[in-house]
């Protein structure tokens, strides 16, 4: 009864406009107030505590790196750079949205960030080839998904805090699950450019230019991949290499590709500040929420109720999965993992699900709910992008977005997708 209350509090306050770190705290304290009062003073030491980690130190890192990439000159040799790599294959720009979608995504780790600094050059460009408005913008936000999945992934960095598991091999659990998803939304936009000879014409590229994307793009591509390496291999870990790539993304903006001033280092110090900080406030107050339901024994009740229904293994995958999406819908990446992952992760654990393969399926899931209305964060920054309405770019994406549920689906029920990269690299599983 009394988590009854607690839920009930919160769906209150949420539903009278309080944003959602508060109205989770407003509830927590309410109902500790109110049922252990003898507590209530033990509210900011747990709240420092959500806090208070060294992971939590990569997080606003690994934005702001991405952020002095992004006006750092980075957007426009990426597009350069793709539009070489895939200027064989028809489907033209489509194609080149969705490669560097996956490269970006390697770099900024952010999904919303994805959609804002490719889909302002992808978009017009996309309109300019020939693709109707919806298509381009619906393969903008439908790729971008990729970004906080292919690593080096901030999503990914607050499901260690709560899940305990390594970062590193949560980074390689997102690798091959973020591939599958841009592979197939390659074929896809190949099957359908051919279908409606969307970019039917293809423009000659001189050797010279061939030779000067590759090269303005090799410094943005080694980034992601610098990362990885010194993660996986132990050289340094997650908060080491954030700093390494702010450090290194100040070195290519200055030194090679000339582009990064003072002012906006300024701009880019700012944004991640206000984006890391927003985060950090929702993880304190749903420390407090997953305190909460450790005392009242929730996880257990949970993991015991399931374990009573004695149902398949897959079907447990398939009913989280679609739990997962319909959560996603209505709440944001973070508060959506620190919400569910202490409920949730327990049950995954009974049935011989590991924290890695979990970790993909909550980050996949997720990275759906942010091109699905009536949230849908990518979708919004498209909307300022290109004017469209929120629905009809929804409506546009969805066949691509088909490809992430179909990987989704196919890590819940295949683990070795999830597992077999990290367990190569010597990674366990928990």
């Amino acid at each position: 009864m009394a988590m009854v209350i607690l839920l009930v509090l919160l769906i209150i306050f949420a539903i009278i406009g309080v944003p959602l770190a508060f109205a989770i705290g407003a509830a927590c304290i309410t109902y500790i107030e109110t049922f252990s009062p003898n507590f209530i003073s033990m509210i900011p030491q747990r709240i420092w505590n959500g806090t208070f980690s060294e992971l939590m130190i990569a997080m606003p890192l690994f934005m702001l790196a991405g952020e002095l990439m992004n006006v750092g000159g980075i957007t426009d040799r990426l597009m350069n750079f793709c539009t070489v790599l895939v200027h064989p294959i028809n489907g033209g720009l489509g194609e080149v949205n969705v490669v560097a979608s996956m490269i970006f995504g390697g770099i900024s780790g952010s999904s919303v960030a994805d959609t804002s600094a490719l889909g302002s050059i992808e978009i017009p460009a996309m309109e300019d080839a020939g693709y109707p408005s919806g298509t381009a913008a619906g393969i903008t936000v439908a790729s971008s998904t990729m970004g906080m999945i292919i690593p080096p992934s901030t999503p990914m960095i607050v499901y260690s805090m709560i899940s305990g598991g390594s970062v590193g091999a949560l980074f390689m659990a997102g690798a091959i699950p973020g591939i599958l998803i841009g592979i197939t939304q390659l074929i896809l936009v190949y099957i359908l450019s051919e279908k409606n000879h969307w970019h039917p014409k293809k423009t000659k590229i001189s050797g010279k230019e061939v030779k000067q994307a590759l090269f303005e793009g090799l410094p943005a591509l080694l980034l992601p991949l610098f990362i990885i390496i010194c993660v996986s291999g132990g050289v340094c870990t997650a908060s080491e290499s954030a700093g390494v790539a702010v450090l290194y993304s100040l070195i290519i903006g200055f030194f090679i590709y000339h582009e990064l001033t003072w002012a906006k280092i300024w701009a880019a110090l700012k944004k991640s500040f206000i984006q890391s900080s927003s985060i950090m406030i929702i993880i304190g107050f749903t420390t407090i929420f997953t305190w909460v339901l450790t005392m009242q024994g929730v996880p257990q009740m949970v993991a015991a109720f399931f374990e009573g229904l004695n149902l398949p293994r897959f079907c447990v995958a398939i009913i989280f999965v679609l739990l997962i999406l319909m959560i996603g819908t209505f709440i944001d990446v973070s508060p959506a993992i620190l919400l569910l992952t202490p409920i949730l992760l327990p049950v995954m654990h009974a049935y011989g699900f590991s924290t890695l393969q979990f970790g993909a399926i909550i980050i996949t899931g997720l990275a759906i709910g942010l091109v699905t209305p009536p949230v849908g964060m990518c979708l919004n920054a498209c909307n300022k992008i290109n004017g469209m309405p929120v629905i009809e770019i929804f409506r546009h994406a969805l066949p691509y977005i088909t490809c992430n549920i179909v990987v989704l689906v196919a890590i819940a029920i295949f683990e070795p997708l999830t597992t077999w990269l990290p367990l190569m690299l010597g990674y366990s599983l928990n």
